[in-house]
């Protein structure tokens, strides 16, 4: 062996070991600094949104209308005494009804009109089919104020002013276009297979709609019906307009009384404000289940 070779060898045996591989970092799985950093925008961004309601609530327990230019003095004499003058010495309760079979009937006639609009342009084809859906979205461009003098002048020759069902309308044609769209894609999304499986098995176009498509446009639905609700449910200057008995006023136009013109009673306005949003939260809650699916699917096709 030669003397090369020997040296060659101890070379090699002198050669430290190679190190340990580091660990290596699944796909999908962030580093610690990185779900800090998440966890911490996502912290803030929460407490921003938490901040009005929490400040709302708190406003709502001042006893005195000029509370919000000191709020700091709220703490030695919170009280529920706001609660219990609008629940007993306002129209309260009326304005819950009103509210109520306006937003209800705006969500059941709204996305009734909808789904069939945006299932019928999905699947049928007739002739500006596409045009149709655009000149639903050019309703919306034109502002209120535009629309107010002659929509009042169609109500008032329906005999329709201050009533529950012009209101409805007038709500129907605003949340109808956008509900429409947003069924239209969600439909996109249900395979055209199943409408042939309902005619092999002889339904009708409308009773593969109801039987068939429906129940998986469920999503959807929620979507629609919730855009419709709050469309209704918030709604100032329509209900301003077209109802004239304060018996028939909704929570939006009931709030106004509360302001004078030299007065406005602010803590019974954060009162209200927050009785009013438990129906919302409640109906929040019964379609809250469908309702991130039904935002996602509803945008993968259209």
């Amino acid at each position: 062996m030669s003397t090369t070779t020997v040296q060659k060898s101890a070379t090699a045996d002198q050669a430290p070991a190679p190190a340990a591989p580091g660990r290596t970092r699944r796909r999908g799985e962030r580093s610690l600094l990185g779900t800090l950093t998440s966890h911490g925008i996502l912290t803030v961004a929460s407490l921003i949104a938490l901040f009005p309601i929490a400040w709302l609530v708190f406003l709502s327990l001042g006893p005195d209308k000029d509370d919000y230019l000191h709020p700091e003095r709220i703490w030695s004499k919170m009280t529920f005494d706001n609660y219990s003058f609008v629940l007993q010495e306002t129209n309260f309760f009326d304005w819950l009804k009103s509210s109520l079979v306006v937003s209800l009937g705006t969500t059941v006639i709204g996305v009734l009109i909808a789904a069939t609009t945006g299932y019928a342009v999905s699947r049928m084809r007739f002739p500006g089919y596409k045009k149709f859906m655009w000149v639903l979205l050019v309703t919306q461009m034109f502002p209120v104020a535009v629309l107010m003098v002659p929509m009042y002048q169609i109500l008032s020759e329906l005999q329709l002013i201050d009533t529950y069902l012009g209101l409805i309308l007038v709500y129907c044609s605003t949340a109808v276009p956008y509900c429409a769209w947003l069924m239209k894609g969600y439909f996109d999304t249900i395979p055209f297979e199943i409408d042939e499986a309902g005619r092999v098995d002889g339904l009708s176009p409308f009773g593969t709609f109801l039987r068939l498509i429906l129940p998986l446009a469920r999503p959807g639905l929620a979507v629609a019906a919730f855009y419709s609700f709050i469309t209704a449910f918030g709604e100032v200057a329509f209900a301003t307009t077209f109802l004239l008995d304060d018996e028939k006023y909704t929570f939006a136009v009931g709030l106004q009384s509360f302001v004078s013109e030299h007065d406005a009673q602010r803590n019974l306005m954060a009162a209200t404000a927050v009785l009013i949003a438990i129906p919302v939260s409640a109906f929040f809650y019964l379609v809250q289940k469908n309702l991130v699916t039904g935002l996602t699917a509803g945008g993968t096709k259209g």
